[in-house]
């Protein structure tokens, strides 16, 4: 345009019923397991077994992450659209980072695995707080290890 402004204009579609799913918890280490289950529970439902294990272990690394460092409350939601969704939201404002730990550490690689099982990841800020996201593909590329390698 003559007066260098640009339009970005947004095409936002609603989500069939059901392709979401939501959870909120308080900042109590025993909630992770309750996470990792819920977020199960809803794959199966959805017909999704096959990300089982990478969502188990991205819920658990993100929701642990939240719970250990930012308080409550913890808000969980899965969206099922062209890719997984897992969505992990905090009151924290700190920015997440990955680290390589030291062999001789005895955390510091959930963030890191994360960012290794999912196609892509990032973090998102709110007045309230921040969101770390991931996204899977649906299904499998040929090629791609199986949970069971690991």
């Amino acid at each position: 345009p003559a007066d260098d402004v640009a339009l970005l204009v947004a095409r936002v579609r609603a989500l069939p019923e059901g392709a979401t799913a939501a959870w909120r918890f308080t900042a109590d280490p025993t909630v992770v397991a309750r996470a990792r289950q819920l977020a199960t529970d809803r794959l199966t439902g959805w017909g999704l077994e096959e990300l089982t294990f990478t969502t188990e272990l991205i819920v658990s690394e993100l929701v642990t992450n939240a719970v250990r460092y930012a308080g409550s409350p913890v808000e969980l939601r899965l969206i099922r659209d062209k890719t997984l969704i897992c969505e992990v939201s905090d009151p924290s404002q700190t920015q997440p980072h990955l680290r390589r730990a030291r062999l001789t550490d005895e955390g510091g690689r959930g963030l890191f695995l994360v960012a290794q099982l999912a196609h892509r990841w990032g973090s998102r800020y709110t007045a309230s707080g921040k969101t770390i996201w991931t996204e899977q593909p649906l299904h499998a590329a040929p090629g791609t290890p199986s949970p069971d390698l690991f």
